[in-house]
């Protein structure tokens, strides 16, 4: 098998939705648990954490005061978000991944990493918006597949039978 200089480098984009943590174990046991310690990639997890402004939409004198606070707020989600997946890695027996966090929107986040690392293959999950609600927030997956230089790979979560 390849050695650690020689594999290709797979990126999987996460954050706090079922959707990615989903994204993330079927990536594992499709592609790493199935062959073991010989897998034939470097896996490389990203979260990208928003900036204090654009989660609250405000700028300007009285603004500053919040921003401690809903930086600290972020700072601890991102480490939640990597904790959870750096807990499914080990009880998956992978333990032979990099966990970055990097500021900034999602989309470019993941797009600049796979130049970054010369990623062949980037897995992001699918929340499953309707086209109205893709439209207005935009959909990280699709700009993903439309930008990003390598194989995208959107992983759907079943849906489950009521």
């Amino acid at each position: 098998m390849a050695t650690e200089q020689e594999k290709s480098v797979m990126i999987v984009g996460i954050d706090d939705s079922t959707e990615s943590s989903h994204a993330l174990e079927w990536t594992l046991d499709k592609f790493f648990v199935t062959y073991s310690s010989n897998h034939p990639f470097k896996l490389i997890i990203v979260h990208a954490k928003p900036s204090p402004s654009s989660i609250t939409g405000l700028s300007g004198p009285g603004f500053i005061g919040f921003v401690p606070f809903v930086e600290e707020d972020l700072r601890k989600i991102a480490a939640t978000v990597s904790e959870k997946a750096k807990e499914l890695c080990n009880s998956k027996l992978v333990n032979d991944v990099i966990i970055e966090v990097v500021e900034g929107d999602p989309r470019n986040v993941l797009c600049e990493a796979v130049e970054k690392h010369q990623a062949t293959i980037l897995v992001v999950g699918s929340h499953g918006h309707g086209a109205i609600k893709r439209a207005v927030l935009g959909s990280v997956s699709d700009y993903c597949a439309h930008h990003a230089h390598c194989t995208v790979m959107i992983v759907k979560k079943p849906k489950t039978k009521h």
